[in-house]
């Protein structure tokens, strides 16, 4: 699938039309329900494999991948399958039951982290993922996202010093 049909794919599955108040209490006149898009599973393979493709490249390869809870772990995990490289999620909070972990997944302090997000608006929630992986001894510099509304998100992450690389930004979407 090449990057008009999947941007096409995407569109057609998860653009909606409407009024919505989005995660960062914006208004928007669409949205990109995410969840459309990553229980699809054809949709999902391309995107894991596109992700896992963007966290290969660069100089300096992560040691896994990290997705945030609930909407980029299917991405994470779909990513993690295409790479070979292990995942972990990022729970909002730490849990008090149990191991009482935010980090779920095994890793060691000082392993180097792909954050890896579905829709970046803000960034409010990446920049919290990073703070957390950072929080646990990771090291986070790079973050892929499925779409950038290009609406301060890598703006957000860049003052985090992570770099966001996006599958498609909006406008990618509103063209086809």
């Amino acid at each position: 699938m090449n990057d008009a049909e999947l941007a096409a794919l995407l569109k057609e599955r998860a653009w909606l039309e409407g009024d919505f108040v989005l995660r960062s209490g914006r208004r928007s006149s669409y949205y990109l329900d995410k969840y459309r898009f990553e229980t699809h599973p054809a949709l999902l393979r391309e995107l894991g494999e596109r992700i896992a493709a963007q966290a290969r490249n660069g100089g300096d390869p992560p040691d896994l991948l990290a997705g945030p809870e609930l909407g980029a772990v299917a991405l994470a995990a779909s990513a993690s399958m295409a790479s070979g490289l292990p995942f972990l999620i990022v729970r909002k909070e730490q849990k008090d039951y149990g191991t009482s972990n935010r980090i779920e997944g095994v890793f060691e302090p000082g392993q180097r982290v792909c954050l890896v997000e579905d829709v970046v608006t803000t960034g409010g929630a990446a920049v919290a993922a990073v703070e957390a992986l950072r929080g646990a001894g990771l090291e986070c510099r790079r973050a892929i996202c499925v779409v950038d509304r290009d609406e301060g998100g890598a703006d957000a992450l860049a003052r985090a010093a992570v770099r966001l690389y996006p599958l498609f930004r909006t406008r990618d979407l509103q063209t086809v």
